[in-house]
């Protein structure tokens, strides 16, 4: 009689918790939301936010409060995201490869792939390797002919570590035959005045930040399957003898255990800003590459990425 008494009780908490979840979604967002930045200020994930930012809280109805928790190549961030409350008034900004290859990588990063709830997949940004404009290194050659002749002398920077950036090095380290030392920085905001300050040889950035400062970046190689629209001049390593296609793809993510119907409210909002012909316009002439993958297909997509990297580095040798 008890467990019988038991289970009734249970199967009701259940269906309140049901129909709890359903008022809940049923009215949200009822107050302002919070997008978390897991890098600095300045970098592509900073300018899209703050280009998102109005459209979203139109669509939304409610203020979109723009935060930033820095460090460990976003992971400090993602580590905050994954320990909060799953309602959906604070979401962050997802980067790939990022978010996979860090706890491949790391033995405790603090958050593990899965336990990120995917919401939209909204943009990619190639790789691309550049130098100050008043650089010796005029082509990816000479730059590689003195990292043959002087192991370990060529700086690259980037944003963060075991990032498109990081293994964009690694790839190119791979494929050419050189030693390159990477020096991780906060984000690309922080990377490029090193580079213009002369702290570093070289930037693997991307493709967006060659574009704000294309009058004092050089540009050697993108890292794409074919060139690229805002530069066409530029070839991409495979035209130049080097097998290597790599870059960032962003989005956003909520905390485990955001209801569905939360996460849906939020994916609907941040595809409607994507298929904004203005916000189009704003982001393509940045060099973005806008991408629509709604929760399952940007699951799906993450699940495809964590065995493709699994794969690389296990190549490379380099997994723990």
């Amino acid at each position: 009689m008890r467990l019988r008494r038991l289970s009734v009780i249970l199967v009701l908490l259940g269906l309140v918790a049901l129909m709890v979840a359903h008022v809940t979604a049923a009215t949200f967002p009822e107050r302002a939301v919070t997008y978390l930045m897991c890098f600095d200020p300045g970098g592509e994930s900073d300018i899209t936010a703050r280009l998102q930012q109005p459209y979203l809280e139109e669509a939304l109805g409610q203020k979109v409060v723009i935060t930033y928790k820095v460090g460990g190549g976003g992971a400090v961030g993602w580590s905050e995201l994954v320990r909060s409350k799953p309602d959906g008034y604070l979401f962050a900004g997802c980067n790939l490869p990022h978010t996979i290859v860090q706890p491949m990588q790391r033995g405790d990063a603090g958050y593990t792939t899965d336990q990120l709830k995917r919401i939209y997949c909204f943009e990619s940004t190639p790789c691309a390797l550049v130098v100050r404009v008043d650089s010796p290194f005029k082509t990816l050659e000479d730059l590689l002919d003195y990292a043959r002749k002087n192991p370990g002398a060529v700086t690259l920077g980037g944003s963060g570590s075991w990032s498109a950036n990081h293994l964009g090095v690694i790839e190119l380290e791979r494929a050419a035959g050189v030693t390159l030392t990477y020096i991780p920085f906060t984000g690309s905001g922080t990377a490029t005045p090193a580079l213009l300050g002369g702290h570093v040889t070289g930037l693997m950035t991307y493709t967006t930040m060659a574009a704000q400062q294309r009058e004092n970046f050089r540009i050697l190689a993108v890292a794409a399957e074919k060139r690229s629209a805002v530069f066409p001049d530029v070839p991409t390593f495979r035209e130049l003898g080097y097998d290597i296609v790599e870059g960032a793809y962003r989005g956003v993510s909520a905390p485990p255990g955001t209801p569905d119907e939360i996460v849906k409210i939020l994916a609907d909002a941040f595809d409607k800003v994507n298929r904004n012909p203005e916000f189009i316009k704003k982001m393509t002439d940045l060099a973005f590459d806008l991408e629509y993958m709604g929760p399952e297909e940007y699951t799906r997509f993450v699940e495809e990425r964590t065995a493709y990297y699994r794969e690389l580095l296990k190549d490379m040798d380099i997994t723990q």
